[in-house]
């Protein structure tokens, strides 16, 4: 019975051995995987560092460029209110020119025919000069 014993020893010794070995293989193959995720981990650690520097870059210019469209609207908000108010003024001026011509009209109408008889003075008084005139030669 103790050589029983001492087999059962032996193969339960067998059997961790060979536990162990395969556990050693396991082990070892999980280790080359962690160092192939590690490897590739490292790679895209490098290249999260160029995209991070290129985003910071294109953010940069797009702030720059977001400055420069404010800075232009700003102006041209300027100039869109110069000829807004070049476009007042003229319409005033048109408003003005209107109203004038109005008052003259009235007015015309009002003295039409004091205007008429003062042109038929008028006309009298040149054709008496030009009698006058051509009368007398030397009174010029």
């Amino acid at each position: 019975m103790e050589n029983l014993l001492y087999i059962a020893a032996i193969i339960a010794a067998v059997a961790f051995a060979v536990l162990v070995v395969y556990l050693a293989m396991v082990l070892k193959a999980a280790q080359r995987t962690l160092n192939d995720v590690a490897s590739t981990l490292e790679g895209l650690e490098k290249q999260m560092e160029g995209i991070t520097v290129e985003s910071t870059a294109l953010l940069n210019k797009t702030n720059k460029l977001a400055e420069d469209i404010n800075d232009k609207s700003q102006k041209l908000n300027t100039l869109v209110d110069g000829i807004k108010g070049i476009g007042e003024s003229v319409k005033e001026f048109n408003s003005s020119i209107r109203s004038v011509s109005n008052k003259v009209t009235v007015v015309a109408e009002q003295n039409k025919e004091t205007t008429a008889q003062a042109m038929n003075w008028g006309t009298v008084v040149m054709n008496l000069w030009k009698q006058r005139k051509s009368n007398n030669p030397k009174n010029l």
